[in-house]
């Protein structure tokens, strides 16, 4: 027992003392503690509410701090975001208790600058990653005596953006750092000297993407002998590529100089890069015209390569990518056999001078590819089914946007591998092969949209089991498919996206399709279904249906209650068709709701009052008989984009509370019955750009503040529903971390993004002398007040020359006067401008001659005067149409000017002076007017205050009533006396 006592001994004092050990170190050091509450007070005392002083509080387990799991001392802090007021100054002291602190993340902090920076290199003397992005730093302090040694990662994108510091400086004070980003900056300076620069220093990867370059910093970066990384993305960079410095970069092994403007052959020194493996040179107007002339056929340990040609030799080569570029056909006396066998061929939106490029013939060579992607490229010829043959292992197969005819040929064996299969927008006809689901068993992504294939859709596709159980997304728009859906898919309950949008498909839509529970889009627009919305159990409806489109088809009755019930509902389209009644008031429940088109159909009644959808955007009721006013009605819905509420019977003024519709871009109230003055509150609404008030019976003067608008492009008036389809590929096949990092977004073999925009939002908008749909990016571009048809009066403010953006401006058949402003020549975008129809005066203002842009002019039916400014620029294509109605107006192509009448003009003849020639009709009615009644005035006074020239006048007026008497009597009496006796 001694002896056992004995051996225990030694056990129980290790364990206490680690027992001792662990109690010690439960916490975090109280100096380090005391040290994160200074922080907090100093930049984040509104934020880190977990950051207390309280006794017992382990800061360890505050929001944002990591600590070491044994010793339990701070190594590192994570703040990003924290600090969202008015910037500050970091004190660097603060850092000083924390001399463990291996990772600093302070990112988007609005941090100016520093105090304290003599203590930066001892506060942060073991820190190994720092990123201060998106702060505002003037400046990062030079290290000269010391420096951070230990720091290996430092993020400071977007913080130099002022080009107060050079690139130099910054590489300089990092010179130990081995990864570098830099990216959307702006320097001083982007050049290396050799003389001023110290080539010790040990940068492996510098990321400058985004920022504004020029080609000297590719002309000098040689002096960083150290560099195995150097990314170059989207930098403005143009021209031809130097043929020194950046190819004395003999460790590069990756390469990025994608989204610039470079074009030319590439530079034969490029040969340098003999440790090249990754290389990026997409989206520029490179142009490598055969295999032999390229000197990318030396570097034979590339890897992945971006730009498709000269690889014959490249036997590792698995990924090869080439976006965007310019397509040269390869001559037909030219073969080549590759060495490689690819796993990944991209060639995706290349530019080509030729009408239909050929597929590349070296892919008849490739038997062990599992993503191929040619979309874009304006390919032609027969559809190349020689591929799926020659690949049977083939998991993406992406052909979209090319010119591809016959019909869809499939290979001869199944390929149960086939997830993604992509023929949209090509020139497919016949019928959509029978034994498809046969020959691509488990596809989940079936895209054939934008062809010409006919007759019915095979039933067969509702049966499919998508690889891994993965949901079924099947797009046959844009085709002439006819019959109607078969029974099969409509109650197919792994569908996740059907769209048939655009076919001739008919007959009654099959009400099973609302309950599928993993169906998310549901896309059945401009076909030829009929009769009723079908009515189901709304008990029965597990659907989480987000997007629903039944638009342009020939519906009718009224909306089934249902559909409320959906409440994940997002955009619900149901416009051109023949529904009627109320709209509902359940439409209030749906609070996902972001979009509903309800235009062109016979709704009627009130808009509902409790119609505030928080996350509403796009709202279109017009064409429709609604009825009632805005009293209540979307009055606080903040999110909205676009209030289309035009051609309804809507009464009562403009609400002043438009002005909380904060988001709003579009606002059209066109065609209703709308009174009362244009309200000064729609000048608050700063976003927007598309304003049609036109046709209602609006009255007083037009607000001047209307000029404070800016009408700048906005994307989120064209922004609709968007679905993203995550597709699981092959592997990298090797690929390095750099390059998996680099690769994250781009359509790649892990991640296959598709992206598609199923419905675009558009509106109708009056301009030019018609009605036209803008959509998509036109959409976004698009500016215009139309006021025309209203009761309006007053002058035109002068201040709507500040409208530099404005592109249509409609302020015809009102009743405005006074004179055109010249200020209008400052309109430097518009394209129309039709005043027309009003009680303008005064000459054309000759200015307006400058604007380069503008095609229709109309100022018709005025009383304008003068002569018609020069017909030079645009105003040379302007006919008599555009000035008619107004008498005094004259000069091509009206009458010529009378020289004599008209005023001589000249080129610094002042506004005041141009527009007082001859006098105007108006001016002259109510100034003889007013004399007339002077002198009646003057003349009646004289004859009450004087009675002998009273006696005098009506003597007079006697004497000239009998005077008319006798000569009636003596010449008319005798001569109708003499006609009747005839």
């Amino acid at each position: 027992m001694k002896e056992a006592s004995e051996k225990m001994e030694p056990k129980l004092v290790w364990i206490l003392i680690t027992g001792l050990a662990f109690s010690i170190a439960e916490g975090c050091l109280e100096q380090e503690r005391i040290a994160l509450l200074q922080l907090k007070s100093n930049l984040f005392n509104d934020t880190l509410l977990d950051w207390v002083d309280v006794q017992g509080s382990d800061c360890c387990r505050w929001q944002g701090v990591e600590c070491n799991i044994t010793s339990r001392r701070v190594i590192g802090l994570h703040l990003r975001y924290m600090r969202g007021y008015d910037y500050g100054y970091l004190n660097v002291s603060l850092f000083l208790p924390f001399d463990q602190l291996k990772s600093l993340d302070l990112t988007s902090n609005k941090i100016a600058g520093f105090v304290g920076n003599q203590d930066l290199t001892d506060a942060l003397s073991n820190l190994e990653e720092l990123d201060m992005s998106k702060n505002s730093l003037r400046e990062f302090v030079p290290l000269e005596n010391s420096s951070l040694g230990k720091l290996k990662v430092v993020y400071l994108d977007n913080v130099f953006v002022n080009g107060s510091v050079s690139l130099q400086q910054l590489v300089g004070t990092f010179s130990s750092t081995k990864t570098l980003f830099l990216r959307e900056s702006y320097f001083k300076d982007t050049a290396f000297t050799q003389d001023q620069f110290h080539v010790a220093s040990k940068v492996e990867e510098l990321l400058l993407d985004y920022s504004y370059l020029d080609k000297n910093l590719l002309a000098s970066i040689g002096v960083l002998a150290s560099l195995k990384t150097l990314s170059l993305r989207n930098c403005l960079l143009s021209g031809t590529l130097p043929t020194r410095g950046w190819c004395d970069l003999r460790k590069l092994e990756a390469l990025v100089l994608a989204e610039n403007l470079l074009e030319g052959a590439l530079p034969s020194c490029l040969a340098n890069l003999s440790s090249l493996q990754f290389m990026d040179i997409s989206d520029n107007q490179f142009t490598v015209d055969g295999a032999s002339s390229s000197p990318l056929g030396n570097l034979t340990l590339l890897r992945f390569v971006s730009l498709f040609k000269s690889f014959a030799n490249h036997s590792h080569l698995k990924v090869l990518a080439s976006d965007q570029n310019k397509l040269v056909n390869e001559p037909t006396s030219q073969t080549w056999v590759p060495k490689f066998q690819l796993k990944v061929f991209r060639m995706w939106n290349c530019e080509t001078r030729e009408l239909h490029n050929e597929v590349p013939k070296f892919l008849y060579y490739q038997n062990d590819l599992g993503i191929v992607d040619l979309s874009k490229n304006n390919l032609g010829g027969k559809f190349p089914s020689w591929l799926l043959e020659n690949n049977t292992r083939l998991e993406l197969f992406l052909m979209q946007g090319n010119s591809f005819t016959g019909h869809l040929e499939l290979p001869s064996n199944p390929n149960p591998k086939m997830s993604t299969f992509d023929m949209s927008d090509n020139r497919i006809r016949g019928e959509i092969p029978t034994n498809i689901c046969a020959i691509f068993p488990e596809i989940s992504t079936l895209n054939l949209s934008g062809n010409i294939l006919e007759s019915n859709i095979p039933p067969c596709l509702g049966t499919l089991k998508a690889l891994n159980n993965n949901p079924l997304y099947l797009d046959l728009s844009f085709n002439q498919l006819s019959g109607g859906i078969p029974e099969e898919l409509a109650k197919f309950d792994s569908l996740r996206i059907l769209r048939l949008s655009s076919n001739h498909l008919t007959g009654k839509i099959p009400p099973d399709i609302f309950s599928l529970q993993s169906l998310r889009m549901l896309y059945l627009d401009g076909n030829n279904f009929d009769g009723e919305i079908p009515t189901i159990d709304s008990s029965t409806i597990l659907s989480r249906l987000s997007d629903l489109d039944l638009s342009n088809n020939n519906l009718s009755g009224e909306i089934p209650r249902w559909i409320w019930n959906m409440s994940s509902l997002r955009a619900l389209a149901l416009s051109d068709n023949q529904l009627k009644g109320p709209i509902p008031m359940e439409l209030c429940y749906l609070d996902e709701l972001q979009l509903l088109d309800l235009s062109n159909n016979s709704f009627s009644g009130a808009i509902p009052s409790c119609f505030n959808a928080q996350y509403i955007r796009h709202l279109h009721l017009s064409n429709n008989r609604l009825s009632g006013t805005l009293t209540s009605a979307l009055f606080d819905s903040k999110s909205l984009v676009t209030l289309d509420l035009s051609e309804n019977h809507l009464t009562g003024e403009i609400p002043p509370w438009i002005d909380n519709l904060s988001a709003l871009s579009i606002l059209l109230l066109k065609g209703n019955y709308f009174t009362g003055e244009i309200p000064i509150e729609l000048c608050n609404l700063h976003t927007l750009s598309i304003i049609d008030l036109s046709h209602n019976v609006l009255h007083g003067p037009i607000p001047s503040c209307l000029s404070y608008l800016t009408l700048k492009p906005n994307e989120d008036k064209s922004s609709a529903s968007i679905y993203a389809a995550i597709l699981e590929g092959a592997g990298y096949f090797g690929m390095t971390d750099f390059e998996m990092l680099y690769l994250e977004g781009f359509r790649t073999a892990t991640e296959f993004l598709i992206s598609k925009n199923l419905r675009e939002e558009g509106v109708d908008y009056t301009t030019k002398r018609g009605s036209y749909t803008y959509k998509g990016n036109i959409l976004d571009y698009m500016s215009g007040i139309d006021l025309s048809c209203n009761r309006l009066t007053g002058e035109i403010p002068l201040e709507f020359g500040n409208l530099s953006e404005i592109r249509s401006l409609n302020l015809s058949n009102n009743n405005l006067t006074g004179y055109i402003p010249s200020t209008f020549s400052e309109l430097k975008q518009i394209e129309s401008l039709d005043l027309s129809h009003n009680k303008l005066i005064g000459r054309i203002p000759i200015q307006l001659t400058e604007l380069y842009t503008l095609a229709v002019f109309n100022v018709s039916y005025n009383n304008l005067s003068g002569s018609i400014p020069p017909q030079k620029a645009q105003f040379g294509t302007f006919d008599e149409s555009s000035y008619e109605g107004n008498p005094f107006l004259c000069g091509t192509p009206l009458k010529s000017c009378d020289q004599p009448d008209s005023p001589p003009t000249t080129p610094n003849a002042s506004d005041d002076e141009e527009e007082s020639g001859l006098m105007d009709m108006y001016v002259f009615v109510v100034t003889f007017s007013v004399s007339y009644v002077i002198v009646l005035l003057v003349l009646a006074a004289i004859l009450y205050i004087n009675p002998y020239w009273r006696r005098a006048w009506f003597y007079f007026i006697e004497h000239c009533i009998k005077t008319c008497q006798y000569f009636i009597e003596d010449n008319l009496l005798p001569f109708s006396i003499f006609r009747r006796s005839k």
